[in-house]
């Protein structure tokens, strides 16, 4: 089933995120559904704050983003109570977008690896590096779970000159490609 994705301005999407556990009421339908909306909605990731779930749960499908010749270096991962360990390697920049915030778009810099602990979708522990637009994703990803947007990442003058075109995300008066919920009603 596709949910309605979370907008720019919803409170949830500040909320870090409670770790869950094996029984988690309908966690197999969760993902399942949370795949089908990422899909939908053309995303490489999509985390459990952005459908209203203040939990520690993401997607990631990074198979079909990758370079040309490079897309066997692509995933397609559910991280559960995922945990940083650390950070590292030359930050680069890169534009980056969210389905929260669609059709807006501005340059992040973010490391360029990633040592990431979490569990997958059976509740078996991981821990591995991920570098390049892999680590990027989940850096994205990770975010959310702790109440953080890319938004917030960005230089202070493209936030500043960027509040107009958020403001009107917030407020619904923005037609995306997909279904969404509000901060407040859309009002045309």
């Amino acid at each position: 089933m596709i949910l309605p994705i979370y907008a720019y301005g919803q409170t949830v999407l500040r909320k870090k995120g409670v770790p869950i556990d094996k029984d988690y009421p309908e966690l197999d339908t969760l993902i399942a559904n949370m795949w089908e909306t990422m899909e939908n909605a053309q995303g490489v990731g999509l985390a459990a704050p952005q459908i209203g779930l203040a939990i520690r749960l993401f997607l990631v499908d990074t198979t079909e983003v990758q370079e040309e010749g490079e897309e066997a270096n692509g995933f397609r991962k559910v991280l559960i109570n995922a945990e940083k360990i650390e950070e590292g390697g030359a930050a680069f920049e890169m534009e980056e977008g969210c389905l929260s915030i669609p059709d807006f778009r501005g340059d992040v810099e973010r490391p360029s690896q990633l040592k990431i602990r979490y569990q997958d979708e059976n509740f078996e522990t991981h821990e591995e590096i991920f570098t390049g637009l892999n680590a990027r994703v989940i850096q994205h990803e990770y975010d959310h779970i702790e109440g953080i947007l890319f938004t917030d990442h960005l230089k202070p003058l493209k936030r500043k000159l960027s509040k107009r075109r958020l403001e009107k995300i917030k407020k619904g008066k923005i037609d995306p490609p997909y279904r969404m919920r509000f901060a407040t009603k859309k009002k045309r």
